[in-house]
């Protein structure tokens, strides 16, 4: 006979992590004790089964009602963010600078400014 123990242990496995022992064991609790060894074993098997399955539905309608919500208060989500940042460097690219604003390209001006520094004149000094 089902008590109400045994419901409760049942609901458990739903949501817990229901092991091979203790299917075997909630099995047991569930089925007469003159109950052939090999059904008890078929029933843990299928508590496993069932309780894998369970989580994995609870898990898919937990994970669409956290979008659903995210989605109606107009938060952006890993994906948005990760083509927002796609969009950027491809801008970036193509005005060739960078995410600070400096440009991406080095300047040829600071060459040839030190290049007129090495060829300058000497001034005359005060000693001469």
């Amino acid at each position: 006979m089902t008590t109400f123990d045994d419901v409760r242990k049942t609901i458990e496995a739903l949501i817990g992590n229901l092991t091979p022992a203790r299917a075997q064991d909630l099995a047991k609790g569930l089925s007469d004790p003159e109950t052939a060894k090999e059904q008890v074993s078929k029933m843990a098997a299928d508590l496993l089964e069932w309780s894998q399955r369970s989580k994995d539905r609870l898990k898919d309608v937990v994970s669409r009602e956290i979008a659903s919500q995210v989605r109606s208060m107009g938060m952006a989500t890993q994906a948005d963010l990760d083509a927002v940042k796609k969009r950027v460097r491809d801008l970036e690219r193509r005005a060739g600078t960078t995410a600070s604003g400096r440009s991406a390209a080095k300047k040829p001006a600071a060459k040839k400014s030190a290049a007129k520094k090495a060829t300058a004149k000497p001034t005359p000094t005060a000693a001469s």
